[in-house]
C-alpha cells in the first residue's frame, strides 16, 4: 500500500509539473505588469492569459544584466540554471543568495500603445518575517517611479502585507523621484510617522514598520544595482 501510494503521489507530481510551472509563469508576468498597470489599455485582472502573453511578445524587450552593467547572454543564463534564458526566468530570490557580483538582474523595458517606454527593475529584500521582493516601473528618464508592485512571503496580514495589498499605498510611489535635482541617487525612504510629501519620501504603514523599512531598504540597495545599466540607456 505504502509503496502504490508513493507511485501515485509522484505520478501526480510529475503529470501536474507542468501545470504548475505555467501558472507560475503566469504568476511572474502578472507582477512584472502591476509596476506598468497605469499605461495599460485592460486591467490586467482582465486579461486572458493569452493577452498576458501577448504583452510580454510584443510590447516587453527583456534583458538580463549585471552590476557591471553588462548585459547576459541568453547561453549564460541557462547556463546559470534558467532554462528558458530570458530575463522573466530569473529567481530573484535565488538571485539573492549569491554574491554581488555574480547576481543575474532582470531588466524589462515596456513599450505602450503610444509608444512610450517604461523600464521595470526587479529587487529583493527583507522584512519582518521573510523575504519581500517587487518590481518598480520607471519612466523613461530613468528617474521618475512609474508604478510599483510589491510581495512577500509571510508578512502579517493587515500590516507588513499591506506592501502587496495596500493600493493607495502603493500609489504614493508613483510620480517620486530617485535622484536628487543635483544627478546623485536619493532613493525612496519610507517615513514612520508620515512623509511630508517631499520627491523621495512617502508614507509609512501603520504598526509595520520593519517592514516598511524593509521596503526602503530593498529600494535603495536593489536599485543601485541597477546604475551602470541604466547610464548605459541613458547615452
Amino acid at each position: 500500500m505504502t509503496t502504490l501510494v508513493a507511485l501515485t503521489l509522484a505520478g501526480l507530481f510529475t503529470f501536474l509539473k507542468p501545470v504548475h510551472e505555467a501558472n507560475e509563469a503566469l504568476y511572474n508576468k502578472k507582477a512584472i505588469l502591476y509596476a506598468v498597470a497605469s499605461k495599460l489599455d485592460t486591467p490586467i485582472s482582465k486579461m486572458s492569459p493569452e493577452k498576458i502573453d501577448d504583452i510580454f511578445t510584443n510590447s516587453i524587450d527583456q534583458k538580463v544584466v549585471n552590476q557591471r552593467g553588462e548585459e547576459i547572454s541568453k547561453e549564460d543564463v541557462i547556463a546559470a540554471g534558467y532554462k528558458g534564458g530570458r530575463a522573466e526566468d530569473v529567481n530573484i530570490r535565488k538571485e539573492k543568495r549569491k554574491s554581488d557580483a555574480d547576481r543575474l538582474l532582470p531588466f524589462y523595458t515596456y513599450t505602450d500603445s503610444k509608444g512610450d517606454k517604461s523600464y521595470i527593475v526587479s529587487i529583493v529584500g527583507n522584512g519582518l518575517w521573510d523575504e519581500i521582493w517587487g518590481n518598480v516601473a520607471l519612466e523613461s528618464n530613468v528617474n521618475t517611479i512609474a508604478g510599483v508592485a510589491f510581495d512577500h512571503q509571510a508578512e502579517t496580514p493587515g500590516l507588513g502585507a499591506e506592501i502587496k495589498d495596500n493600493t493607495s499605498w502603493k500609489n504614493q510611489f508613483t510620480g517620486k523621484n530617485l535622484y536628487a535635482s543635483n544627478g546623485d541617487f536619493k532613493s525612496i525612504d519610507v517615513v514612520k510617522g508620515g512623509s511630508k510629501g517631499g520627491p523621495h519620501e512617502v508614507d509609512g504603514i501603520s504598526g509595520a514598520t520593519i517592514t516598511a523599512d524593509g521596503v526602503a531598504e530593498m529600494l535603495d540597495r536593489g536599485i543601485v544595482y541597477y546604475q551602470p545599466y541604466f547610464e548605459k540607456i541613458k547615452k
